[in-house]
């Protein structure tokens, strides 16, 4: 098979030997301008703003290549987004490049629900804006504490801290609205459980401040009021008078797991 080869002197063979490999050296630097794109320059078209799958089509059709550099989320875009591009719109770059993009997250990151219980409204406000959270709604309710977060909201329901709700969302607050100026009489709430007086002072604005057990109580919902602070009447100068509080304000209850003995005809006006 090699015959016409060995039949040949060996410096013939060395000859057509150098003459092959200069002829394939020449053939790869005449198609290597080709193969790198030498000399051939396109503009980067402006992707930025489109969705990621037409702006690829487009990038590829010019000869570019596509990688994704990193994705953010920016809840004001669609998903999937071109929020950046390298090299930039408009730039001059050598056929064969690779663009890369940034895009926008099609499912948004989630993030800890901070506890901004007692901030006030532009503390708590800008505690959200570091978190990439945005405020909500505010509305008040009667409390000492004005313009102080008494409860923290999300999607119209109490969030706890710690919770994992997505980067963007809205955060409502309950803020204290201070004491109102109008008196009301000091609800009798002895004999009540803890549920009742609770509840109780929700309808008239009233707040619960401490919840003292002089024994100890497995139950603290089912327990008993046995005294309040401040108490329904006072007694000035020998004359028994009703006591008063306002809206926002607090009453103390000391609680026990046995019913105290009070009048059947105290607790009556509560519930009419």
């Amino acid at each position: 098979m090699f015959k016409f080869i060995t039949d040949k002197p060996l410096w013939v063979n060395i000859l057509a030997g150098i003459g092959l490999t200069a002829i394939l050296i020449m053939l790869f630097f005449l198609s290597l301008n080709s193969i790198t794109g030498y000399g051939k320059y396109e503009k980067v078209p402006d992707v930025e703003g489109q969705q990621f799958i037409a702006a690829e089509k487009m990038l590829e059709e010019m000869g570019f290549h596509v990688a994704i550099q990193d994705s953010v989320y920016i809840d004001s875009l669609p998903p999937l987004t071109v929020i950046k591009q390298s090299p930039e719109k408009e730039e001059t770059v050598k056929t064969g490049r690779t663009v890369y993009l940034t895009i926008n997250r099609a499912v948004p990151p989630l993030v800890e629900m901070p506890n901004l219980i007692g901030f006030s409204i532009r503390s708590a406000e800008i505690y959200l804006q570091s978190l990439g959270l945005k405020l909500g709604y505010i509305t008040y309710k009667p409390d000492i504490a004005q313009n102080a977060v008494l409860e923290q909201l999300f999607q119209d329901n109490k969030i706890a801290p710690g919770a994992k709700i997505p980067l963007g969302s809205a955060i409502s607050f309950v803020l204290g609205s201070g004491v109102s100026g109008a008196s009301i009489p000091v609800p009798e709430l002895v004999g009540l459980t803890v549920q009742e007086a609770l509840h109780y002072l929700a309808t008239i604005q009233v707040q619960a401040g401490s919840i003292v057990a002089s024994v100890p109580v497995s139950d603290t919902a089912m327990a008993f009021v046995v005294r309040q602070t401040p108490a329904p009447f006072i007694t000035e100068n020998g004359v028994t008078k009703t006591n008063q509080i306002k809206p926002g304000q607090m009453i103390d209850l000391f609680i026990s797991p046995n019913k105290p003995v009070v009048d059947s005809t105290s607790n009556q006006e509560l519930f009419q």
